[in-house]
């Protein structure tokens, strides 16, 4: 029997020229975060199941994780995100860590879900948070990071949207406006979560069913409507438009239009999926219909840290996956090919190998990045193997170049072929590899 040479179903095999884009997507993301002052951690990909199941959506937990008895008979599971963990890393030394914490990581997380565009089983997520800051500050700059990564990829104002909402200011609507129950409102969140996933008919129908005939006579179905119609914060009834929380919101737009954030956009559909949200949540938006999705988001969950038996500690952050970002920027061509990491393939002349080990070892000692093609094949085969892998340079090294110390360079894209002692040799390398550098930011 022949074994299947596909990865495993949602999952990816990661291809020097994948691998190399990768890189392209950690270095831009970490040069963004860090310009914050965060620092990177990192955790074991296994979590007991326990960490999932008092904050995270039952949904997650029974149909999405990968989840399984190990050999001491424990139930783990592979992590789904990394918020449960982050909180737990920060528990355990609560007292030791000096607020307030900024923390990122970029780890590989596992759903089992349905793969299709932009959600696969696995993925890398970019996760930021701040623990330690309990105003608006802590929202905006969280925001704001968020902003400037997507212009940190080209990105301009009208190709995303980041959209605001207010966790409190939804269990006012339902639990005070509306007078649902607790776990009737629980429920409707998590509808209206997934309302923008379903026909309208169907979620009206859903959100009927969920009432009490006395709510129904109370035309609470239609008052949900008129709330859900609304675009703007100015769009709310004037009642909710006094309520501390749209204020808030409303500073929070004003202070991030100040920071030049200019894609802002009030959701009052906006939930996040979640249970562990309890205030201000944002999420950004691809704005071109042929992508017209939720590519990544976050909020404030205040109150994680106790779950540990720890005081809580005011945090706010995001998670940005991989998937969903290389999908926005192929769809808006701000992706560029990148070329190989190899400085120069090496073209041995005669029987120089060994000789030749000494010039090699000088030229990586000044940063050259050499790739020595040890195929024996005739030169021309060697030179369009070279081209056809994407370096753009071949040195060649002979009886002669080892005697006087001289390279012979060849520019394998404009054909120019020139001689260099090995310091000139290494600077004009060194400056293709810088320009090389600059176009890939």
């Amino acid at each position: 029997m022949n074994l299947s040479t596909l990865p495993y179903k949602g999952a990816r095999d990661f291809y020097p020229e994948d691998k190399r884009l990768q890189k392209h997507l950690f270095a831009t993301l970490r040069r963004v975060v860090e310009s914050f002052g965060y620092q990177e951690y990192d955790a074991p990909v296994i979590e007991p199941i326990e960490l999932y199941l008092s904050k995270s959506s039952q949904e997650i937990i029974a149909e999405q994780t990968y989840n399984f008895l190990d050999r001491g008979k424990r139930h783990v599971t592979l992590r789904p995100e990394m918020t449960p963990t982050v909180s737990r890393m920060v528990a355990a030394r609560r007292q030791r860590l000096a607020m307030p914490l900024r923390w990122y990581s970029l780890p590989n997380l596992w759903r089992y879900e349905r793969p299709q565009r932009g959600r696969l089983r696995e993925h890398y997520q970019l996760n930021v948070d701040l623990f330690g800051v309990a105003g608006l500050e802590g929202d905006h700059e969280l925001i704001l990071i968020a902003d400037q990564i997507m212009k940190a990829f080209g990105a301009k104002n009208d190709m995303y949207s980041i959209r605001l909402n207010s966790r409190q200011l939804m269990r006012h609507i339902l639990l005070e406006e509306l007078k649902l129950e607790n776990t009737q409102a629980v429920t409707l969140m998590r509808l209206i979560d997934r309302m923008h996933k379903t026909p309208i008919a169907e979620f009206f129908a859903q959100v009927d069913l969920l009432l009490t005939p006395a709510q129904r006579d109370d035309l609470v179905g239609h008052r949900l409507a008129t709330i859900l119609a609304a675009k703007t914060l100015t769009d709310l009834p004037p009642q909710l438009q006094a309520r501390p929380e749209v204020k808030k919101l409303q500073e929070l737009m004003e202070l991030l239009h100040a920071s030049r954030v200019r894609s802002l956009e009030f959701d009052v559909s906006l939930m996040r999926g979640f249970d562990y949200y309890t205030d201000i949540v944002f999420e950004v938006f691809d704005r071109s219909p042929d992508n017209s999705r939720s590519m990544f988001g976050g909020g404030r969950y205040d109150g994680l840290l106790s779950i540990f038996g720890v005081e809580p500690l005011p945090t706010v952050g995001f998670g940005m996956g991989d998937v969903t970002l290389v999908n926005f920027l192929e769809n808006h061509q701000l992706l560029s090919a990148l070329k190989p990491e190899t400085d120069a393939v090496v073209i041995l002349v005669g029987g120089v190998y060994r000789r030749a080990q000494t010039m090699l070892r000088k030229l990586r000692r000044e940063g050259l990045r050499l790739a020595v093609d040890l195929s024996g094949k005739k030169v021309g085969a060697q030179l369009k193997a070279a081209d056809k892998a994407g370096i753009r340079f071949a040195l060649f090294i002979g009886e002669r170049e080892l005697a006087e110390e001289r390279l012979k360079l060849r520019d394998l894209v404009t054909g120019k072929e020139e001689v260099h002692g090995l310091e000139r040799t290494v600077s004009i390398l060194a400056l293709q590899h810088s320009r090389d550098d600059l176009e890939d930011q």
